[in-house]
């Protein structure tokens, strides 16, 4: 069948309209298939961001994709990331006497090698969910007899709000509020990717969420160092679209650069205030990451000026090490090594009531996008798509 066959691609594509119109999305559909006609090979595109593997699921863009050029989900999920050893000391912590533990919800359910953080709220320990860093300073203020502890996980994205809320605790002198610091860099975890033996890739969806931190510019030395096309994308699926035409005209091109498809909300050099919010409290380091092992400079820690809100440092955590399940291919999933239908535990023992991983519990997981999203028919997706216009129309 020929790809571009006009039978095919109208059905298809009224799924991908949320932004720019049926007639821009069929084009760009059309200029895929026939860039990848030309490439005359099987191209792999990582796509960072969870929020794009889950846009890429919910709007059935797969479908419109032609069958060499493959989708391939990366380390983009901050709760996917964060290596066991720091949800095992979340969960110890939540045995301390007088300790509340604030999480984001996505941090809830993933498990640990002794459970999870809901599990042992549901033993009694005192574990709160916050929509925002702010929300555990509230805490804190509201029980000034108790520990409040700030589980800060997440990339670029996240780390500014971590970042206020200790200046802001600081500054007004709220002493029982501390941080158990998790966040990452994107930049650094690409490059270890590439530089695997396991991994093969011909370009990089780059995450629109982070680099409206930390701006296209950041992804040079992918560019420079590996010779891979990187461009930033929204989430939107004529954003997604723009994006792979992007990245496949520089591919057919044989050539390598950052592009920005996403020109609304990022810039070249980012955000430069929380840029500097991120430089005042915290240092780079190196850190662990799930699957990925120990990345150098790849972490963000307190800085010494801010030591007293370190809740490794407050409580004396001994982080420990790894203890994944042994089945679970979480890993190799964060690593575009293995879809998730590869896992033996996917869909049967592993599923969304009862996760063996990080990838099945969180809102950004390849897991849990695959599993809702995955297993659906295209009929069925078309169908999805109709009923949420209907509603908000």
């Amino acid at each position: 069948m020929n790809p571009l066959d006009e039978s095919t691609v109208p059905s298809a594509s009224n799924r991908a309209e949320s932004v720019g119109g049926r007639g821009l999305c069929e084009s760009l559909v059309r200029e895929i298939h026939q860039r990848m006609q030309r490439i005359g090979r099987p191209v792999q595109i990582m796509e960072v961001c969870g929020t794009h593997t889950v846009s890429i699921f919910r709007h059935g863009l797969r479908d419109l994709l032609p069958k060499g050029l493959r989708l391939i989900s990366g380390p983009g999920c901050p709760v996917c990331v964060t290596a066991q050893r720091y949800i095992d000391a979340a969960i110890r912590l939540t045995s301390r006497p007088g300790v509340i533990i604030a999480t984001y919800g996505d941090m809830l359910r993933v498990p640990g090698a002794d459970g999870s953080l809901e599990k042992q709220r549901a033993c009694g320990a005192d574990v709160r969910v916050v929509t925002t860093a702010r929300g555990a300073l509230a805490l804190a203020r509201e029980n000034p007899g108790r520990e409040v502890v700030f589980i800060g996980v997440g990339f670029e994205t996240t780390a500014p709000a971590t970042a206020a809320l200790v200046l802001e605790a600081q500054r007004t002198g709220v002493t029982n509020l501390s941080v158990l610091v998790s966040h990452k860099l994107v930049v650094p975890a690409m490059i270890a990717l590439l530089q695997r033996d396991d991994v093969r890739l011909d370009g990089f969806l780059c995450p629109g969420h982070v680099s409206v931190i930390i701006g296209e510019n950041a992804f040079i030395p992918i560019v420079e160092q590996f010779g891979k096309p990187c461009v930033v994308a929204g989430f939107e699926p004529a954003h997604i679209l723009t994006a792979l035409v992007m990245l496949l005209r520089q591919i057919e091109a044989s050539e390598a650069c950052t592009e920005n498809a996403y020109p609304i909300a990022v810039t070249k050099g980012g955000n430069r205030f929380a840029a500097e919010l991120l430089d005042r409290v915290f240092q780079v380091c190196d850190t662990p990451w799930r699957a990925l092992g120990v990345i150098p400079q790849s972490g963000l820690e307190l800085r010494p000026t801010f030591a007293e809100f370190d809740a490794s440092r407050r409580f004396t955590l001994d982080i420990g090490e790894d203890h994944d399940h042994p089945a679970c291919r979480c890993g190799d999933v964060i690593c575009g090594v293995a879809a998730p239908t590869d896992c033996l535990l996917f869909g049967e023992v592993c599923t969304p009531l009862n996760p063996y991983g990080p990838c099945m519990v969180s809102s950004e997981g390849a897991c849990s996008a695959w599993f809702k999203y995955g297993r659906r028919s295209a009929a069925q997706l078309q169908s999805v798509g109709e009923t949420e216009r209907c509603a908000l129309s």
